[in-house]
């Protein structure tokens, strides 16, 4: 009976810690008050006024100048009002302005990268989206990345839930995880064009290649029989490996196998050479991927 009683105590006690972290940690809906852009397509959806805002404020890097955004109030409604779109259209709740997959694609990923921007600017300034904090912090990033809420066709979603449910779920592409931005500076660069369409691939293409030949997040060190890696790959593996398999490409490498299909040059080579080499990823930088 006592050890019954026990029990009983400690689950009520799980249970109250659990409560206790869920009301202090709920949601904070980020609330945008703004038109949609005027000259918005009566039966599409367009991308074009947060491009215009990405090609003023992205460095030739990839780098985001946000200190001069943030004191633009033209540019910060602006993207409001782009943020308006999102909020008002998604290919969930409008279906019928998303012609095929590149279209739903494109929505998902720059609505996110917008949010993410929306998320510096309204907590500006700050020296990393990790400074953004949940009252109970359980893991790095929370209070971004989980706790903030956007709204996509009306429904407000976490940055993490657009990501793993909306995007990788959804479309099974890996070569998201190069478009991506999350305002840090081992994500991918940012990138100002936002191409749809049959165009989106091109994109995806390219961004894979320029990321994957970086030194700074794929090389080989043969003397140490090591190749360094980026940490998104590690938090991505099944991705990877999953898109090896489903393409009849060779795994037993693992990541390696991954980012020897897209190297060129001398990392092809030397990544050639790199068997039963051991992988080291490269500890993720969360400074705020800004300009200055």
């Amino acid at each position: 009976m006592a050890k019954a009683s026990l029990t009983l105590w400690l689950v009520l006690a799980v249970l109250a810690v659990v409560v206790v972290f869920l009301l202090l940690n709920r949601p904070r809906k980020v609330i945008v008050d703004a038109p949609i852009p005027a000259d918005f397509p009566k039966a599409s959806f367009s991308h074009d006024s947060f491009e215009e805002l990405l090609r003023l404020y992205v460095t030739p890097a990839g780098r985001v100048d946000y200190d001069r955004w943030h004191e633009s109030g033209d540019s910060t409604a602006q993207l409001d009002s782009y943020l308006a779109a999102v909020a008002r259209f998604s290919p969930d709740s409008s279906p019928e302005r998303f012609a095929d997959d590149n279209e739903r694609l494109a929505y998902w990923m720059y609505g996110y990268n917008a949010c993410v921007i929306k998320g510096v600017l309204d907590n500006w300034p700050l020296s990393s989206v990790t400074d953004v904090k949940a009252p109970i912090e359980a893991i790095k990033g929370m209070g971004f990345f989980y706790q903030l809420r956007f709204s996509f066709g009306g429904e407000y979603l976490s940055l993490l839930t657009v990501e793993n449910e909306k995007i990788r779920a959804r479309f099974r592409d890996p070569r998201i995880h190069f478009v991506l931005n999350c305002a840090s500076e081992s994500c991918p660069v940012a990138r100002p064009e936002l191409p749809s369409g049959d165009e989106l691939q091109r994109l995806l293409d390219q961004a894979t290649d320029e990321f994957v030949n970086d030194p700074d997040n794929v090389s080989v060190d043969h003397d140490r029989n090591t190749v360094y890696l980026s940490t998104i790959f590690k938090w991505y593996r099944k991705d990877f490996i999953n898109d090896l398999h489903a393409r009849g490409r060779p795994a037993s490498r693992g990541l390696i196998d991954y980012v020897a299909t897209v190297a060129t040059g001398s990392l092809q080579s030397d990544l050639e050479r790199a068997n039963d080499y051991a992988i080291v990823f490269r500890e993720y930088d969360w400074r705020l991927n800004e300009s200055q």
